[in-house]
């Protein structure tokens, strides 16, 4: 099997997660700036097998998209364009606050926890979890 990658995509910086070849597990990848994004994951699609992009989905309460969203279709068109790999939307809703609390429950400390972005990439591993548990109810 290949590999899973989630993307939490943000204006300056991108959290990535990926599963192990048998997706069960999403673990952190890094986070990398956003202008350098594409030549990311072009690499890392050349070194391990990718067969899905799974991108957070930003929503409000109300189940509308929120502001970020102007940002985040852009990027989906273009990681379509660029990479022949399919791509689906999950909804990422308190990733970021369920990713302080990890790091809270975790022990890090206060100045740790400041670090924005393995707060992004503790969010990727939260969507990419996430979505690994949907898609085994069925």
């Amino acid at each position: 099997m290949a590999r899973i990658v989630s993307i939490d995509y943000g204006k300056k910086r991108v959290g990535l997660a990926v599963t192990d070849p048998q997706q069960i597990i999403a673990t952190g990848l890094t986070t990398v700036a956003s202008k350098d994004i594409f030549v990311f994951l072009s690499d890392y699609c050349k070194k391990e097998k990718v067969e899905l992009f799974v991108v957070g989905h930003a929503k409000q309460m109300n189940n509308t998209d929120s502001e970020s969203m102007q940002f985040i279709k852009p990027f989906v068109v273009k990681l379509k364009q660029t990479l022949d790999i399919p791509v689906e939307m999950y909804d990422e809703r308190f990733t970021s606050k369920m990713a302080f609390q990890t790091m809270i429950d975790g022990g890090l400390k206060k100045k740790d926890r400041q670090n924005k972005a393995l707060v992004d990439e503790i969010s990727a591993v939260i969507i990419l979890q996430s979505f690994l548990e949907s898609k085994s109810k069925f």
